[in-house]
């Protein structure tokens, strides 16, 4: 049975920081992808930081800079930390998973909650 669980959500002041986890469980396929994605109300999910098996990196230009990905291909892991938080990065984060191939296989988390606010 495949999982992916996220933690690390909670609230925090404008100008803080938080460090999300994700972990991978039951995987049979080789994950190619981890990444990040938030979905605030009344919007669109959006990728915010993405980490392939090879090591590459990238990120939503909002975040470039304050947020950093990190990745343990053994562990099934990978971790978000963001820094110098705004209130627009007040959001549902959710960790996805997705194999190599033309067709891939793709997992979600349940997602975690982050706020930002005074």
């Amino acid at each position: 049975q495949v999982q992916v669980v996220e933690s690390g959500g909670g609230l925090v002041q404008p100008g803080g920081s938080l460090r999300l986890s994700c972990a991978a469980s039951g995987i049979i396929f080789r994950i190619y992808v981890m990444a990040w994605y938030r979905q605030a109300p009344g919007r669109q999910r959006e990728l915010v930081a993405a980490a392939t098996s090879g090591g590459s990196t990238n990120y939503a230009d909002s975040v470039k800079g304050r947020f950093a990905i990190s990745r343990d291909n053994a562990k099934n892991t990978v971790d978000l930390q963001m820094n110098s938080l705004k209130h627009e990065d007040t959001a549902v984060y959710y960790c996805k998973v997705e194999s190599a191939g033309l067709v891939p296989v793709v997992y979600w988390g349940q997602g975690t909650q982050v706020t930002v606010s005074s």
